[in-house]
């Protein structure tokens, strides 16, 4: 592998040796303006891929890359009636903790439970789903609709909000060594980001007049900003009437099961099977 190129015979082995591959699988979570900040709503499928490396027993640092889905299809408010989706991409570096020294040493333990956090890079991009009548659907961008009159002059604090954001990823898990070659392990994660707009929801109404004149689709962008009336016919909601809290940001929590396997033991697995060809 060309990134070990730079490192010694030992050098390598040792990082062979102290490295696992991780196959994550599990569901992901939203908590925001649509779910009264809940973090019990049915999760959507999560997966990822990721590098563990052991600085010692008690430390391990980890790179992964995921994906996953969150949404929301029953507002907690019923004559609101907002629902959103969003595929969530994600790159995380994070630190882990074991609160036992965790190996296959005579002094090691074979599970331990341990804290991690660390820094990620998330992509989002909510859908809301809509009718085009004779019962078929379709789902819209709604970032692009500025349904809150984000970016507008009028409202010159409300900015369009960026799709790929930061987020501070922390939580706990559970390991359990299955010899030297591999490990299982369980965790649940919160991600706190800087977003109150993971739903596109967040503060007030602008009203359909706005939308018509100043979003890039103004009728599609009316219909999907308020769609009580959708519920309730001819019910509409006055402008600056509050549509979410804006005092909360987002979160989204990822809970997976991942199976660890050594670096080593998978490199060496390949050796033999081309050296079998």
């Amino acid at each position: 592998m060309v990134f070990l190129w730079p490192l010694s015979v030992a050098q390598r082995s040792d990082f062979l040796a102290r490295s696992e591959v991780l196959l994550m699988g599990g569901g992901m979570n939203y908590v925001g303006d649509l779910n009264n900040q809940s973090v019990l709503t049915l999760p959507g499928p999560a997966g990822a891929l990721g590098l563990r490396y052991r600085i010692d027993n008690r430390w391990s640092l980890r790179a992964q890359g995921g994906f996953g889905r969150v949404a929301c299809e029953e507002d907690y408010i019923p004559i609101r009636n907002l629902s959103f989706r969003s595929d969530i991409w994600e790159f995380a570096a994070l630190a882990e903790f074991n609160f036992a020294p965790f190996g296959t040493g005579p002094t090691e333990r074979l599970w331990t439970a341990y804290l991690f956090g660390g820094l990620a890079v998330f992509h989002f991009n909510p859908l809301a789903r809509y009718s085009l009548g004779n019962g078929e659907e379709a789902w819209a961008e709604l970032q692009p609709l500025c349904t809150e009159g984000q970016g507008s002059a009028d409202y010159p604090d409300r900015k369009q909000y960026a799709l790929t954001q930061l987020s501070l990823p922390f939580g706990m898990g559970f390991k359990v060594r299955l010899g030297k070659s591999f490990s299982l392990s369980a965790e649940y994660g919160l991600r706190l980001t800087w977003t109150d707009y993971l739903d596109d929801v967040s503060t007030t109404y602008v009203g359909s007049d706005f939308l018509q004149a100043n979003s890039s689709d103004g009728p599609l962008a009316a219909s999907l900003a308020d769609r009580s009336g959708e519920v309730d016919p001819g019910y509409v909601n006055a402008t600056g009437i509050k549509r979410g809290d804006d005092s909360l940001n987002d979160w989204y929590t990822f809970l997976n099961i991942s199976l660890g396997i050594s670096l080593d033991t998978l490199l060496g697995w390949t050796r033999s099977k081309r050296c079998r060809n």
